[in-house]
Protein backbone atom coordinates (compact mmCIF):
# COMPACT_ATOMS: atom_id res chain seq x y z
CA UNK A 1 0.00 0.00 0.00
CA UNK A 2 1.37 3.15 -1.09
CA UNK A 3 1.61 5.91 1.86
CA UNK A 4 -1.70 7.41 2.81
CA UNK A 5 -1.93 11.16 2.02
CA UNK A 6 -5.48 13.01 1.89
CA UNK A 7 -3.93 16.17 1.32
CA UNK A 8 -5.19 18.45 -0.20
CA UNK A 9 -8.85 16.67 0.60
CA UNK A 10 -9.80 14.22 -2.34
CA UNK A 11 -13.71 15.56 -3.85
CA UNK A 12 -14.88 13.15 -5.70
CA UNK A 13 -17.68 13.93 -8.28
CA UNK A 14 -20.01 11.78 -10.41
CA UNK A 15 -22.84 12.95 -12.80
CA UNK A 16 -25.39 13.60 -10.22
CA UNK A 17 -23.21 13.98 -6.89
CA UNK A 18 -20.29 15.19 -4.88
CA UNK A 19 -18.27 13.81 -2.58
CA UNK A 20 -16.83 16.08 -0.26
CA UNK A 21 -15.17 16.85 3.20
CA UNK A 22 -17.35 17.41 6.39
CA UNK A 23 -18.44 20.82 7.21
CA UNK A 24 -19.21 21.55 11.10
CA UNK A 25 -22.99 22.87 9.61
CA UNK A 26 -23.22 18.86 9.04
CA UNK A 27 -23.45 18.31 12.77
CA UNK A 28 -27.24 17.55 12.30
CA UNK A 29 -27.57 15.04 9.39
CA UNK A 30 -24.47 13.44 11.09
CA UNK A 31 -26.46 13.59 14.68
CA UNK A 32 -29.24 12.14 12.35
CA UNK A 33 -28.17 9.16 10.92
CA UNK A 34 -26.00 8.20 14.03
CA UNK A 35 -29.30 8.03 16.17
CA UNK A 36 -32.12 7.24 14.12
CA UNK A 37 -33.35 3.52 14.65
CA UNK A 38 -33.57 3.09 11.04
CA UNK A 39 -30.19 4.18 10.03
CA UNK A 40 -28.41 2.12 12.80
CA UNK A 41 -30.30 -0.37 13.16
CA UNK A 42 -28.40 -2.86 11.90
CA UNK A 43 -25.07 -1.18 13.44
CA UNK A 44 -23.93 -2.18 16.91
CA UNK A 45 -23.14 0.75 18.84
CA UNK A 46 -25.56 2.76 20.91
CA UNK A 47 -27.80 5.93 19.33
CA UNK A 48 -26.26 8.96 19.59
CA UNK A 49 -28.15 11.27 22.47
CA UNK A 50 -27.16 14.90 21.84
CA UNK A 51 -25.97 16.47 18.93
CA UNK A 52 -22.24 17.22 20.46
CA UNK A 53 -21.63 14.01 19.78
CA UNK A 54 -22.19 14.58 16.36
CA UNK A 55 -19.89 17.77 16.65
CA UNK A 56 -17.36 15.48 18.14
CA UNK A 57 -17.56 12.78 15.38
CA UNK A 58 -16.81 15.40 12.68
CA UNK A 59 -14.17 16.61 14.83
CA UNK A 60 -12.81 13.04 14.89
CA UNK A 61 -13.10 12.62 11.31
CA UNK A 62 -11.57 15.68 10.76
CA UNK A 63 -8.44 14.77 12.78
CA UNK A 64 -7.93 11.10 11.06
CA UNK A 65 -8.12 12.45 7.52
CA UNK A 66 -5.86 15.32 8.79
CA UNK A 67 -3.38 12.11 10.28
CA UNK A 68 -3.82 10.13 7.33
CA UNK A 69 -5.69 7.55 9.37
CA UNK A 70 -8.60 7.12 7.10
CA UNK A 71 -10.78 9.01 4.35
CA UNK A 72 -14.51 9.79 4.64
CA UNK A 73 -16.90 11.99 2.50
CA UNK A 74 -19.65 13.86 2.88
CA UNK A 75 -22.44 12.73 -0.24
CA UNK A 76 -23.78 15.83 -1.02
CA UNK A 77 -25.88 16.17 -4.75
CA UNK A 78 -24.21 18.69 -7.51
CA UNK A 79 -27.10 20.77 -7.03
CA UNK A 80 -27.28 21.00 -3.40
CA UNK A 81 -24.67 20.96 -1.10
CA UNK A 82 -26.38 19.53 2.38
CA UNK A 83 -25.11 16.29 3.27
CA UNK A 84 -27.28 13.21 2.69
CA UNK A 85 -24.81 10.95 3.99
CA UNK A 86 -21.75 9.59 4.57
CA UNK A 87 -18.96 6.96 2.84
CA UNK A 88 -15.11 6.08 3.80
CA UNK A 89 -12.22 4.39 3.53
CA UNK A 90 -10.65 3.19 7.21
CA UNK A 91 -9.28 0.53 9.10
CA UNK A 92 -6.23 0.31 6.86
CA UNK A 93 -4.23 -2.93 6.76
CA UNK A 94 -0.43 -2.37 5.35
CA UNK A 95 -0.43 -6.01 5.78
CA UNK A 96 -2.99 -6.87 3.40
CA UNK A 97 -2.76 -3.52 1.34
CA UNK A 98 -6.55 -3.39 2.06
CA UNK A 99 -8.89 -1.13 3.34
CA UNK A 100 -13.17 -1.14 5.13
CA UNK A 101 -15.99 0.61 2.88
CA UNK A 102 -18.55 1.79 5.27
CA UNK A 103 -21.38 3.91 4.47
CA UNK A 104 -24.75 5.60 5.18
CA UNK A 105 -27.34 7.35 3.95
CA UNK A 106 -30.64 9.51 4.70
CA UNK A 107 -34.13 7.38 4.03
CA UNK A 108 -35.65 9.47 1.64
CA UNK A 109 -32.25 9.24 -0.56
CA UNK A 110 -32.15 5.32 -0.54
CA UNK A 111 -33.53 3.33 -3.54
CA UNK A 112 -32.73 6.06 -6.29
CA UNK A 113 -28.75 4.75 -6.82
CA UNK A 114 -27.27 7.53 -5.22
CA UNK A 115 -25.36 5.03 -2.42
CA UNK A 116 -24.03 2.78 -5.65
CA UNK A 117 -22.78 5.62 -7.83
CA UNK A 118 -20.83 7.00 -4.31
CA UNK A 119 -19.81 3.96 -3.79
CA UNK A 120 -18.13 3.22 -7.68
CA UNK A 121 -16.32 6.70 -6.82
CA UNK A 122 -14.82 5.47 -3.65
CA UNK A 123 -13.76 2.27 -5.13
CA UNK A 124 -11.99 3.79 -7.91
CA UNK A 125 -10.48 5.98 -5.24
CA UNK A 126 -9.51 3.02 -3.32
CA UNK A 127 -8.11 0.72 -5.98
CA UNK A 128 -6.27 3.88 -8.58
CA UNK A 129 -5.38 6.36 -6.13
CA UNK A 130 -4.58 4.34 -2.95
CA UNK A 131 -3.72 1.22 -4.80
CA UNK A 132 -5.18 -0.79 -2.45
CA UNK A 133 -5.88 -4.75 -3.50
CA UNK A 134 -8.45 -5.55 -1.68
CA UNK A 135 -11.73 -3.68 -0.16
CA UNK A 136 -13.97 -5.08 2.80
CA UNK A 137 -17.53 -4.11 3.52
CA UNK A 138 -19.20 -5.12 6.71
CA UNK A 139 -22.65 -5.76 7.03
CA UNK A 140 -25.55 -7.16 8.70
CA UNK A 141 -26.72 -10.73 6.83
CA UNK A 142 -30.20 -8.55 7.66
CA UNK A 143 -29.83 -5.65 5.89
CA UNK A 144 -30.37 -6.66 2.26
CA UNK A 145 -30.72 -3.46 0.79
CA UNK A 146 -26.71 -3.33 1.86
CA UNK A 147 -25.57 -6.93 0.48
CA UNK A 148 -27.48 -5.87 -2.57
CA UNK A 149 -25.54 -2.64 -3.16
CA UNK A 150 -22.09 -5.00 -2.52
CA UNK A 151 -23.19 -7.97 -4.93
CA UNK A 152 -24.37 -5.00 -7.92
CA UNK A 153 -20.72 -3.51 -6.91
CA UNK A 154 -19.30 -6.94 -7.54
CA UNK A 155 -18.16 -7.86 -3.60
CA UNK A 156 -18.30 -11.11 -2.72
CA UNK A 157 -19.08 -12.80 0.49
CA UNK A 158 -15.67 -13.67 2.27
CA UNK A 159 -17.09 -16.73 3.82
CA UNK A 160 -13.64 -17.98 5.04
CA UNK A 161 -13.92 -15.27 8.21
CA UNK A 162 -16.61 -13.81 10.31
CA UNK A 163 -16.33 -10.84 12.34
CA UNK A 164 -15.61 -11.29 15.82
CA UNK A 165 -17.02 -8.56 17.12
CA UNK A 166 -20.65 -8.44 15.82
CA UNK A 167 -22.29 -12.39 14.81
CA UNK A 168 -24.92 -10.73 12.24
CA UNK A 169 -22.45 -9.81 10.10
CA UNK A 170 -20.74 -10.86 6.85
CA UNK A 171 -18.05 -9.92 5.53
CA UNK A 172 -17.77 -8.83 1.82
CA UNK A 173 -14.53 -8.49 -0.42
CA UNK A 174 -13.52 -6.72 -3.68
CA UNK A 175 -10.70 -7.72 -5.34
CA UNK A 176 -8.74 -5.32 -7.44
CA UNK A 177 -7.82 -7.29 -10.62
CA UNK A 178 -7.53 -3.60 -12.29
CA UNK A 179 -11.15 -3.93 -13.93
CA UNK A 180 -12.56 -1.33 -12.15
Amino acid sequence: MKPLNFHPFPNLSSERLLLRKFETTDDKTIFFLRSNPEVIKYIKRAPEKHIDEARAFIQKITTGIDENEWISWAITKKDDPKMIGTICIWNFSKANNSGEIGYDLLPKHQGQGIMSEALKMVIDYGFSNLELDVLEAFTDERNQPSIHLLLKNHFRQDVSRTDDHNEHNRIYILKNYGLQ
